[in-house]
């Protein structure tokens, strides 16, 4: 096969391994840990990671037309436009001040895709999770697991001492990256950079199918107003909820446009499927856009009414298309992950997770 040819998706990319049934018991009852500290904390249940959110922002995805055969594939085999959701929010399954910092993640939701679904999933969906980094913080389900581990045991543990211990460890991380390094462990346990949400570019960290393909997805800002923002560190001195009113200043002022790119695999030896600490070279295959996301001024958080519609939506890499199936150890472990947290919410809170079926279903 020639250099940079795209890789051809078969069952044969996923190599399982015996401990992972195992492997994703330990994942719920951990999940279980932090989901029954955190419900007694806040008498209900919030989401077991990524529980604060930061907004939520309403847009319209178009699919760009006249895309290469290789990327004209599942959802972008045409041209197309879809109502969207994207919700901002930063890792930890506790509901922090913004003073305890943690890698930026964003839930992307597409509405009224139609095409042959994942198993269990319901119709219309297409979920993108992503987090600003281009790489996944351990290399197995099991190592996964340890990390979550690290996370739970902080859970509901004085929150003045987080505040101190993830500014100790953001100097660690902004000296590592003086010399050129960066650790992804000090960044998921508080050494994240305080950078605003807005003008980060996220990553899917692992391995999709993407038609008849392999792929990973990345969401960029390409606004001025966003791209302005890149690098900008948000003041979190005194301001508990500092990145939620930054977000919504932004997006109520000026609205935002990103582009949704693709990577598409081209070496299995050099872009592995099956460990997500593998960095994808982007001389290998760059990324490339495949459509744009555009959301025009709007409230990104209204208090007292953003809390109820986040509590009302489930995001998970399994909701969605057949032809965009996760891929890898840590996406096959995260399947039965993310719907037992759904389902804890859902059951606790007693109220069922509720299926957007357009933007103004939010409001209902």
């Amino acid at each position: 096969m020639p250099a940079n040819t795209p890789i051809p998706f078969t069952t044969y990319v996923e190599m399982p391994s015996e401990d992972e049934a195992q492997t994703v018991q330990g994942l719920k009852e951990t999940l279980r840990a932090i989901l029954d500290t955190t419900s007694k904390d806040y008498g209900s249940a919030i989401r077991a990671v990524h529980a604060k959110g930061h907004g939520l922002v309403r847009g319209r995805l178009t699919i760009l037309n006249g895309l290469a055969p290789d990327y004209a594939q599942g959802l972008f085999a045409q041209g197309g436009s879809y109502e969207a959701i994207l919700r901002f929010s930063t890792a930890p399954g506790d509901i922090l001040e913004d003073a305890v910092s943690a890698p930026r993640g964003v839930g992307l939701k597409i509405l009224g895709v139609p095409g042959d679904r994942l198993p269990g999933a319901v119709d219309g969906d297409q979920d993108f999770l992503m987090v600003n980094g281009p790489v996944f913080g351990a290399p197995t389900p099991a190592a996964f697991l340890k990390n979550l581990k690290l996370l739970a045991a902080t859970t509901d543990k004085g929150e003045g001492l987080k505040k101190a211990w993830s500014a100790t460890l953001r100097v660690l991380e902004g000296a590592l990256e003086a010399v050129g390094g960066k650790s992804v462990l000090l960044n998921q346990l508080g050494g994240a950079p305080e950078v605003h949400p807005l003008g980060e570019t996220y990553y899917s960290q692992t391995a999709f199918r993407y038609g008849d393909r392999i792929a990973k997805f990345s969401l960029r800002p390409t606004s001025s107003a966003l791209t302005a923002l890149t690098g900008d560190k948000i003041n979190v001195h005194d301001r508990p909820d500092a990145l939620r009113e930054d977000v919504r200043e932004t997006i109520a002022e000026q609205g935002g446009t990103w582009q949704l790119c693709v990577q598409l695999c081209t070496d299995l030896k050099k872009m592995s499927v099956e460990d997500p600490t593998v960095l994808w070279d982007e001389e290998l295959s760059p990324f490339l856009p495949v459509a744009v996301l555009e959301a025009e001024p709007q409230a990104s958080w209204e208090l007292g009414v953003s809390e109820r519609q986040e509590d009302a939506l489930s995001f998970s890499p399994w909701h969605g298309l057949a032809a965009h199936q996760p891929l890898g150890a840590v996406n096959r472990a995260r399947r039965d992950a993310y719907e037992f947290s759904a389902d804890y919410r859902s059951r606790t809170n007693g109220c069922p997770m509720h299926q957007v079926k357009q933007l103004d279903d939010l409001d209902a």
